[in-house]
């Protein structure tokens, strides 16, 4: 009774602020939904959340829990609608051989729809961030390979890099925060990808995706966790965050047992990533829930796995013990 009371009560905020919306780009009337949390202030964070293919800005808006966690922790969210294809499915073109005829250009459209919304409601254009499932997490990649700058970090779920929609089939994308959640069981986007593929086009396993991102930043610390498998199910979550003492960026991978879903077991996924974009929030706008920006802790010491004090060794397993109490396993690459 007391959590249906809560969503009672919490339903008319997140329903308030939240507009359906079009924005004409390039002579075609976009659609999208914008979420403006009550109260929000000046310069706060915008997040875009782009649905999967077939799919919609509604469809997203209902499954992924942006909006609630947009009215808790104080950040506006747009949901944007993709074009659609000769079958009347929404996409975002991002290389699928069966719409290699489409000129629409989703990059652009996002990247002038964040700076449409941060003009009109005074939103951060540092603070800009982009997530999205399958299709959208496909979009995010293509805009980290082609035009970054507007996002500041980005958070595929589900997704891959389709070569043939990249210029000259090469990701040209500089140093940037990446974070992939990704089930090894998708029987959509493999996870080792698929260079032969005929019907959606061939496309990166997802090793090969990360490594990318981890090497642009010159990343070369690994710290590699097995998450609490909460439900006892054996389906166990591993996070593997590539980070380095010379870069702020940092790439992160959990990969889980679950399949092409936004609902993994064990994790919240939009609490996850949202956790990874306040790692680059730069505002000192007090409307941000500051309870997600977490201090930076310091390295007290590095032992080996016997508990003996080393050095920042090579190619092995090391324990770093940092300041508020905290243990992190890596291994340090060549």
């Amino acid at each position: 009774m007391k959590n249906s009371f809560l969503f009672f009560f919490l339903f008319p905020l997140l329903v308030f602020g939240q507009q359906y919306l079009n924005y004409n780009h390039n002579g075609i009337n976009r659609d999208y939904i914008f979420y403006h949390p009550s109260g929000l202030g000046p310069q706060a964070p915008l997040v875009f959340v782009t649905h999967g293919y077939s799919s919609s800005a509604q469809n997203i808006m209902n499954y992924s829990g942006f909006n609630l966690l947009a009215l808790q922790n104080q950040f506006a969210v747009c949901y944007p609608q993709g074009t659609q294809d000769n079958g009347g499915n929404n996409f975002w073109n991002v290389g699928y051989l069966f719409t290699s005829g489409s000129n629409v250009d989703d990059v652009d459209f996002l990247i002038s729809l964040a700076q449409e919304l941060q003009n009109t409601y005074n939103l951060s254009t540092e603070n800009t961030f982009l997530t999205g499932m399958s299709n959208g997490a496909e979009l995010s990649y293509l805009v980290a390979c082609e035009s970054p700058g507007t996002f500041k970090a980005y958070a595929p779920v589900a997704g891959t890099i389709f070569t043939d929609g990249l210029p000259n089939n090469i990701c040209n994308g500089t140093a940037s925060p990446i974070f992939e959640i990704h089930g090894e069981n998708d029987n959509v986007t493999l996870f080792n990808g698929n260079p032969n593929d005929q019907f959606w086009g061939p496309y990166l396993g997802i090793d090969s995706i990360i490594n990318y991102w981890a090497n642009n930043s010159n990343l070369t610390n690994l710290s590699i966790d097995t998450l609490a498998n909460l439900n006892n199910n054996l389906k166990f979550t591993i996070s593997y965050k590539y980070s380095s003492n010379n870069s702020m960026n940092e790439v992160w991978l959990f990969k889980h047992k679950n399949g092409h879903s936004w609902n993994v077991d064990d994790i919240n996924v939009q609490e996850e990533i949202w956790d990874f974009f306040t790692k680059y929030i730069t505002s000192n706008n007090t409307s941000i829930n500051t309870e997600n920006l977490k201090p930076k802790k310091k390295l007290v010491r590095t032992v080996n796995l016997f508990g003996q004090e080393v050095g920042q060794i090579k190619n092995k397993f090391i324990l770093n013990i940092y300041d508020d109490g905290t243990v992190e396993k890596i291994i340090l690459l060549e």
